[in-house]
Formats: structure tokens, sequence, C-alpha cells
């Protein structure tokens, strides 16, 4: 078992046992202050640990870091460092904050050097990501998209169930939590028989998804394997992937999603890593038919994460409409790394990678507008007396998610973004 991951450790700091961030958790982010310049930071329940400050009170000289490895503005010149250093990390800071040590805590001086309280630092793009793709990974998910537009019978496409369908994105609109979007414009069709318009997107809609970013992969011309798949994966974050649903029905064929897609995505600060979430994997749904050799796996494939998906609109009335959890996706993150690069495409540190919208097999746990009001066919009533069959200027989108277990929980925290009007 990974040190870090012990559920008996608790920490000198007082967490909240519900706190998403446990001492079992750590997640990696980068922040700044009014006084600190941008650096890498791990989140302790409402605190931030500042591994620059840590590390020049002498805390991590075990493990030899280069301090501008620390004082960066992204993570990824941490994550060339590779797994092998990540786990030492958290396996020193867990260390450091166990109520059981003494040295850090009995330091009151170093203590307030080190520790930044949450609500005085501004978080900042966790990764400088170099390319994005999305993944198409939940049968549910699918199965109701068929449904919905093409043959009940046969809704999913003929490859659905042999490959971890995918399509390349657009990295330079991801934003992160807290960031508002407007409505996108484009060209939609909305009546059959008559020529398209152009205006904005009448048909908003966001997607339930979590997105792993990877360490640097191997070089051009190689596969990682799915054996290997985990020690090229960094961690995880929430992604809320905004879809202009009647702008990406009448640009998809026959190349996909486009001007649909790239207006944006929305991604939580914190990067949950793989190790973190180690305890909590699950197996996932049985594959039939059989999948070729390379997207075999041995092990659990999946993670058991809840998810959720609240709709607040522009006078603060707050409405629950999605519960989800990751462990449905039928396609898990080994398989789609392994098939990312079957063909020899190289993957680079902060690369990101989407897992497509998450449904479950409950109305309740579908992932999507789309789903959640079939199409515009069954409004969602909200609180307030008002209804919803996609997303209203002024409405925002917060998605939360955490994996519980033992009496440890380690959360995402939550990814929220407001829709102001197209311009």
């Amino acid at each position: 078992m990974i040190k870090a991951n012990d559920p008996g450790i608790k920490s000198w700091l007082d967490v909240d046992p519900n706190h998403d961030f446990s001492i079992q958790n750590l997640p990696f982010g980068i922040f700044k202050t009014n006084s600190l310049s941008p650096r890498v930071g791990v989140a302790l329940g409402d605190n931030i640990i500042d591994l620059v400050a840590l590390s020049q009170l002498g805390y991590l000289k075990p493990l030899n870091f280069d301090e501008s490895t620390l004082s960066s503005s992204s993570l990824n010149e941490f994550m060339l460092l590779g797994k092998g250093v990540t786990r030492e990390l958290r396996n020193r800071l867990s260390f450091l904050f166990n109520r059981e040590n003494d040295e850090l805590q009995s330091r009151s001086t170093h203590i307030s050097n080190c520790l930044v309280p949450i609500e005085q630092a501004t978080m900042m793009m966790p990764v400088n990501i170099g390319d994005y793709t999305d993944f198409y990974s939940s049968i549910e998910h699918a199965t109701n998209v068929g449904t919905m537009f093409r043959d009940p019978n046969n809704a999913l496409l003929p490859n659905w169930r042999h490959i971890p369908v995918g399509y390349h994105g657009r990295a330079s609109s991801i934003i992160l939590s807290g960031q508002d979007i407007h409505r996108p414009k484009g060209q939609q069709k909305p009546n059959e028989n008559e020529p398209p318009v152009y205006g904005p997107c009448r048909l908003l809609d966001f997607e339930l998804e979590m997105a792993f970013v990877t360490y640097q992969g191997k070089a051009l011309g190689q596969s990682i394997s799915t054996a290997e798949a985990e020690d090229y994966i960094f961690g995880m974050c929430l992604f809320n992937d905004w879809s202009a649903r009647d702008i990406q029905k009448w640009e998809y064929v026959p190349l996909g999603p486009f001007l649909g897609k790239n207006f944006a995505s929305s991604i939580s600060p914190w990067i949950i890593t793989l190790d973190a979430l180690q305890p909590f994997k699950v197996s996932g749904p049985v594959q039939e038919p059989k999948v070729l050799p390379y997207l075999e796996y041995t092990g659990e494939g999946n993670y058991n994460i809840d998810l959720q998906v609240d709709l607040k609109t522009e006078n603060g009335d707050v409405n629950t409409i999605c519960k989800s959890n990751y462990q449905y996706m039928y396609w898990n993150m080994r398989q789609q790394l392994a098939h990312h690069t079957i063909n020899g495409c190289n993957i680079n540190v902060g690369d990101m990678m989407a897992s497509g919208t998450i449904s479950g097999s409950t109305p309740d746990s579908y992932g999507s507008m789309l789903e959640l009001s079939w199409k515009g066919t069954k409004p969602i009533k909200l609180s307030d007396g008002t209804e919803r069959k996609f997303i209203q200027d002024g409405d925002s989108v917060i998605m939360k998610g955490a994996a519980s277990k033992d009496g440890v929980r380690v959360g995402f925290g939550s990814v929220e973004t407001k829709v102001l009007p197209a311009i």
C-alpha cells in the first residue's frame, strides 16, 4: 500500500472528516496570492501547503528538489520528474502533516510560513495543456444519444464496443473553474426543409466528464500498453465539456465535433493523483464482445467516484439535477491511453484526455441536459418554479466529485461556470 493512502493517518491540522482535501488526498495545483508569485501547492483541508516555502525551510531536502520546479506557473515541470517523485512527495507530505510526527508540527513559525488559507489564494490553470482528446466511453450515454437521433434498435454504431471512440479537441479553450463563458454563435438548421441559419446557440448543454493528465509519454512510433498506462497518468480533475447541440448536429457529418465543442471546456483547479485514487478502484462493466488483445487488462480498471451536477439560476436558486458515478465508464483510462497510442501517437507531459459524458442507467444519473430533458421533451422543473430544457443565460453549472471508503474522503472540489449572453 502507498504510505500516504493509509486510512489510519490523521493530520495535526484541523481537517473536517467530510472535507474533499483529506490528508489521504493531497491534490496538486498552482496558486498565487497578493504577495506570492505562482507556484505549486498541495491542498490539505482549508489550507494550501506552499511547496516552495516548505522546500526553502529544508523539509523537502530528503527528496533533493530543485526549487525552480516548484516555483513554476504550471505543474508540467514537476510532472516531468515522473510518477516515482510524485509518490515520494505525497508520502513525505503525509509524514510531515501526520499528527504522530513532530518534525513540523512543533514549529509554529515554519507552519505559518508554509501554509496559505485557501480563501486567500487565487487558483490558476494547473497544467499547460499541449493536446486534448475527448473520448465517448459511457455506454449509457452513447445508447441514449443513439436512441434519440438514430435507430433505438441499433443505438450504438458498429465500432463502439470494439474501440474507445475519441476525437482531437481544442486545448486552447479549456478554462478554469470560475471563468464565465458567453453563449456561442454559429450555424444551425432548426428546420430540415429550410436552409441553415446563423445566430446564438439555442440548445446549450453541459457534459459531465472527468479528465486525466499525462506524464511524459514514449517517443513517436511507440505504444503504451494497458499494463503500463497508469505509470503515464499523473491524475484527474472534473471536466465540463460544454456543447452547442444545435451547432453540433448540423456540422458533425462527416468529420465530427468542431464549433459545437471548441468554444469552451471547464476544469476544476486541483489534480487528484492516480495514487490517491488507488483505494477506490473497482471493476468496470463486462465488455462484450471480447476486446482485442491490446485492449485487455488485468485487475480493476474503474474508480468509484460519486459525481453531482447542480444548476444555479441567476437568482441564486440551486438544484441538483444529476447524480452519477465514474465507475459506469465502459472504457477505462488504461484502455483509452493504450488505444490512443497503439498507432504510435506520442503523448507529452500535460496532455489532457476527457472521459466523455458520464451517464448511468437511471434518468437521474444522465450526464447532460440532452439526456435529462430527453432532447427537450421532458423539461426539468426547478425549485423556483421555472423549467429547463437546456442551459439559459445567467445559469451556472456546478460539478462536484468525491470518492469515499473506510472513513476516508478523497474529493475533487468543484468546477463552476456561468453562462453569459452571446456577444
